[in-house]
């Protein structure tokens, strides 16, 4: 043995010495307490007394979808094939999935009736999305038939696919990337122009995109491009006939786009002032929210547009109407005197269906119906019901909704206070039905991963402020368990939903 290996074996000898406890260090006693400690299995909830609490388990649920690896944070139905979802998220994915419940038993609502029931398969995918650049921001479908399917990702990049016909892989049409992030995508319902959307982006701008496969060389095609928001556009909607299109920002700023030219044609539109028919910034004291806008509605008939803010903020504005259908006259009529018109607004009474149509029009395109303020936080979302009810119904950040009613100055028709839980309130619709058999009907969900059902019809003192029913099914609590969108299309006997928590759920409402 050499040298160098004895000494290796020295010092690994004392190396080992030195590792054992001297004789002073094992007389030292440990005192152990008196209990031994609990090993904690990270299953129980405690609460704030140390009483452990049951965990009641319950989904009301008829189908689900898995297929997405995290929170999905968009959903869109086709337009003639209510079955057909698309949903995007936070797994840089999107999916074509058929929401139709599988036949057979339903699993119980609770874990307490069957602790052991037989796992439910998920719904099959048909097609997925890939090359997504990052989280899918924004997904729609085209109108009128659906033909084309467009996701928006938070990197800004915009592509448009083929709508599958049957399970496979979906055909890309073509992408395009203007900005650094895609907010909302908004399909376009003008009848004269098909397969046509808009979206909004970070940086403020709005852009109108037409999607046409059998032009290879822009499959596509810009249709315009507005600039005007100076801070992220955070909502859109168009008028009912596709003709106007209303954007919001987070700069209290509220442009209403003549995308195709329709007013000016019209002569309802001033030449100098571009393609905004209306335009309210923050610079008008009477209409600035401070803290920005986020939520916008357009009224049935096209003759008013809503936009909800920080704190509860409302207005009301009024838009210049290109034709006069039943619905937009009921309206029109519906309001009685000046009112909020005369007091917001500081004009007399718009004209009614009577005159001539650049006269009603020009009575009150631009002018402040209404400011309101029911609620205590931020105005996430709004909806107009169809007539003959005339409710804006608005859901707030507080958790709480707020119905007013259109025909009587936007009085305060009744105020759910407790609608979600205290958790915010993350979307509102009225169920859209042949001949108004139920829209009267207003689904909500919310953070706390509920859906609700709202009779809208009594006044403030419906009972139980006239909830109908609800469906559980995400985990809620207001920690990626919430519910972040839904789809409720076919007349609205199925409510699906988008959830923070990674999976979508397909709920019977009948």
């Amino acid at each position: 043995m050499s040298h160098n290996d004895d000494r290796m074996q020295d010092d690994d000898h004392h190396e080992s010495e030195d590792d054992m406890l001297q004789e002073d260090e094992a007389e030292e006693v440990v005192e152990a307490g008196d209990d031994d400690a609990a090993m904690d299995s990270g299953d129980d909830e405690v609460d704030e007394n140390g009483i452990l609490e049951e965990i009641q388990l319950q989904n009301d649920s008829v189908a689900h979808f898995e297929g997405h690896k995290d929170s999905i944070f968009c959903i869109a139905q086709h337009p003639t094939r209510p079955e057909l979802i698309v949903t995007g998220g936070g797994d840089d994915m999107a999916y074509l999935w058929d929401a139709t419940p599988p036949e057979g038993p339903l699993l119980p609502k609770s874990y307490e009736t069957n602790p052991q029931p037989q796992e439910r398969n998920g719904q099959n995918i048909i097609a997925q999305f890939d090359g997504q650049d990052e989280s899918v921001n924004a997904v729609c479908f085209t109108l009128p038939q659906g033909e084309y399917i467009l996701t928006g990702t938070l990197a800004g990049k915009l592509s448009a696919y083929h709508t599958p016909t049957a399970p496979g892989q979906a055909k890309l049409v073509g992408t395009a990337k203007e900005v650094e992030e895609i907010n909302w995508l908004l399909p376009c319902p003008h009848p004269e122009y098909p397969n046509t959307f808009a979206l909004g982006a970070n940086d403020g701008s709005v852009w109108v995109y037409k999607v046409d496969a059998s032009d290879s060389s822009n499959p596509l095609e810009i249709v315009q491009s507005f600039f005007l928001h100076q801070a992220s556009c955070t909502a859109g909607a168009w008028t009912p006939d596709g003709k106007l299109l209303a954007t919001v920002a987070e700069d209290s700023s509220l442009y209403v786009w003549d995308v195709f030219g329709d007013a000016a044609a019209a002569g309802l539109v001033d030449p100098s002032a571009g393609q905004a028919v209306v335009s309210l910034t923050s610079s008008d004291e009477r209409f600035f929210v401070d803290g920005g806008l986020y939520s916008v509605a357009i009224s049935p008939g096209g003759a008013i547009v809503a936009v909800g803010g920080a704190e509860g903020h409302i207005r009301v504005v009024g838009l210049p109407r290109l034709s006069l259908s039943p619905s937009a006259v009921n309206a029109t009529s519906g309001q009685k005197g000046s009112g909020a018109r005369g007091k917001a607004g500081g004009h007399k009474q718009a004209g009614g269906p009577t005159g001539s149509k650049a006269t009603a029009a020009a009575g009150q395109s631009g002018v402040i119906l209404a400011s309101l303020q029911a609620q205590g936080d931020g105005v996430e979302t709004l909806d107009f019901s169809q007539p003959p009810l005339t409710l804006l119904a608005a859901g707030s950040v507080d958790g709480s909704i707020a119905l007013y009613d259109a025909a009587h100055n936007f009085a305060v028709r009744r105020q759910i206070k407790e609608a979600h839980d205290e958790e915010a309130v993350i979307k509102v619709e009225f169920v859209k039905s042949r001949n108004n058999e139920r829209n009267w009907i207003l689904t909500s969900v919310g953070n706390d991963g509920v859906v609700r059902r709202w009779d809208t019809r009594g006044g403030t003192a419906a009972a139980n402020k006239g909830l109908m029913g609800e469906w559980r099914g995400h985990r809620g609590g207001g920690e990626g368990g919430g519910i972040l969108g839904f789809a409720q299309g076919g007349g609205g006997n199925a409510v699906v939903t988008a959830g923070d928590d990674g999976v979508a759920l397909v709920f019977k409402a009948e």
